[in-house]
């Protein structure tokens, strides 16, 4: 069934293999989420992830992480900005998450980054989501 908000669905995805501790979950591809992907691998909130050619459409094989004790690195995930209410911001509105303990991903014109990588490239964008 096709979804209204891939992203969304990217979320709880991972969200809910974290929630059931598995070692890794599989989304259905897209370039967009193979970007949030490569986002979240650079913050190491994920060990790896690979694209698995399987059907016209192939999916996205995420290695989740875990601390020492077994509890997942991502504590939590939350979309901000949704296809109902976009949420854009600039460079100097980029919002901190948790007082910077946690990662803000926007979407920008020179693709997916962490809020910290567009604050140093002096761009704004549509804030995707909040991760901690």
């Amino acid at each position: 069934m096709p979804t209204t908000d891939p992203i969304a669905d990217f979320l709880t995805r991972v969200r809910n293999a974290l929630k059931t501790r598995q070692p890794r979950v599989d989304i259905p591809y897209s370039k967009n989420k193979a970007e949030l992907a490569r986002a979240l691998m650079e913050s190491h909130y994920i060990h790896d992830f690979v694209q698995v050619d399987d059907g016209p459409q192939g999916y996205l094989r995420l290695y989740l992480k875990y601390a020492s004790g077994g509890e997942p690195v991502i504590q939590g995930l939350r979309r901000i900005s949704r296809p109902g209410l976009r949420r854009y911001v600039g460079q100097r509105d980029i919002p901190r998450v948790l007082n910077g303990l946690g990662t803000a991903i926007l979407s920008t014109s020179h693709g997916v980054m962490t809020g910290n990588e567009a604050k140093r490239q002096g761009l704004g964008g549509e804030v995707v989501c909040h991760i901690w």
